[in-house]
């Protein structure tokens, strides 16, 4: 028997979809397979699986090739006409057992070759519990898919669907699993995390949800919640963050620009000041905190005056790590439509950005130095402390296991202990 070989591209989110598929394809039996979870989030993405494709296929000549995620959703049509291409499965269709139990079967002839439906149609998100993925010390867990906002640069939702919630009862009980099978950190996901509960009984919020795994998941050493909209965050949440220690301090903002003239064009629901006052507020509750954000160099109609606006948020919302994006227009997204930016000065804007998230991760690294830290140990030599930075150890640690470490230095981007 040749189990099946999955390849993952783009997020988080995908990673944990892909360790739900690895099971639904055992369990139908599905043999001597590769299967590609795309990524749709830039026009880059699609073209870097066309690459992975045609690459997987010269390394299994034989294999049934499936290629599923948010780009066949979005584009199922470009990949069916891919010659090495088998079939195409969408981001509804790859989460379900009957779906794989097909591809299992005669896949030629008995399987129709695109299976995409209407993801707008879906109304719940697939709860599937899995045993943790990433490190043996760190797990994901998902909580929402989907999102019901339409910025108009993003082609996510199209992938996704509308915005679905996954009920807290079977968030805590997968929690309680991880942390039975000796996982010290859960990180809560989802597409648009801050929308979790809008389509649940009573409407709670994320910082209901988090309240609750603390309180009912004593033994969780540790979670952490990813990208936030930060517009979007509740009282619930400011109180777990000013008062939950084992909430980690490390919070990645969904911010994308910081001009008020591009945000309302990018179809934000947040203004530069909005992002500042949320970013001092939490670290007045807890200042030990650091954020991460995500920002897009060169959106169609930016000036200079306007980047520079994203480029002094750095240091107004004392950002530490970036994800910076280089505009690229995504057919079908209204920002596709407007007037580009010429791509030299997006390239530099862009190099400009990252070199002032160097300079900020550089500034934390320094104040980390003599300070102690609680690290997860990803592996024997290294681990990551509260705020997520990488620590570098001379002597071999248990991995998985939460050690106190003194920070004697930095190398690069990574603290030294």
């Amino acid at each position: 028997m040749t189990p099946p070989k999955f390849t993952t591209l783009g997020c988080r989110l995908n990673a944990y979809e892909t360790e739900a598929m690895k099971d639904l394809a055992a369990q139908a039996g599905l043999e001597n397979a590769v299967v590609v979870n795309t990524c749709a989030v830039t026009a880059e993405a699609v073209r870097k699986a066309r690459q992975e494709i045609r690459k997987l296929r010269r390394d299994n000549p034989n294999a049934k090739l499936i290629v599923t995620g948010c780009a066949a959703q979005t584009e199922p049509e470009t990949f069916a006409r891919m010659a090495e291409v088998d079939a195409v499965i969408g981001n509804t269709e790859k989460m379900t057992p009957d779906t794989w139990k097909g591809l299992a079967a005669d896949f030629i002839g008995e399987t129709e070759a695109v299976q995409v439906n209407d993801i707008m149609s879906v109304t719940e998100t697939a709860q599937h519990l899995i045993d943790g993925f990433g490190t043996r010390s760190r797990a994901y867990v998902q909580v929402q898919n989907g999102c019901d906002h339409r910025c108009t640069f993003c082609i996510i939702p199209y992938g996704r669907g509308n915005s679905r919630s996954v009920p807290a009862g079977v968030i805590v009980d997968q929690i309680k699993r991880l942390v039975d099978k000796g996982f010290n950190e859960v990180v809560l996901t989802g597409v648009d995390l801050t929308s979790w509960g809008a389509d649940l009984p009573a409407q709670p919020k994320l910082g209901d949800l988090v309240m609750r795994i603390l309180k009912l998941v004593p033994d969780l050493p540790r979670l952490r919640i990813s990208s936030i909209d930060s517009i979007e965050v509740d009282e619930n949440l400011m109180q777990a963050i000013a008062t939950e220690p084992r909430l980690m301090p490390h919070l990645h903002l969904s911010l994308q620009h910081g001009d008020d003239l591009i945000l309302k064009r990018m179809k934000r629901r947040h203004l530069r000041d909005d992002a500042i006052r949320f970013a001092e507020e939490a670290r007045k509750l807890r200042p030990d905190m650091t954020f991460g954000a995500d920002i897009i160099a060169g959106f169609p109609t930016e000036t200079e005056a306007h980047f520079e606006n994203s480029l002094k948020l750095v240091e107004d919302c004392a950002l530490t790590w970036l994800h910076v994006f280089p505009y690229s227009p995504r057919e079908g997204t209204p920002a596709a439509r407007m007037p580009q930016v010429d791509g030299r000065a997006i390239k530099e804007r862009a190099a400009r950005l990252r070199a002032a998230g160097d300079a900020a991760v550089s500034r934390h690294l320094i104040a980390q130095q003599g300070r102690i830290h609680s690290v997860l140990m990803e592996a024997p030599d290294m681990g990551r402390t509260e705020q997520f930075t990488e620590v570098r150890f001379s002597a071999e640690q248990p991995v998985g296991q939460i050690v106190r470490a003194t920070i004697a230095g930095q190398h690069g981007h990574q603290l030294v202990a």
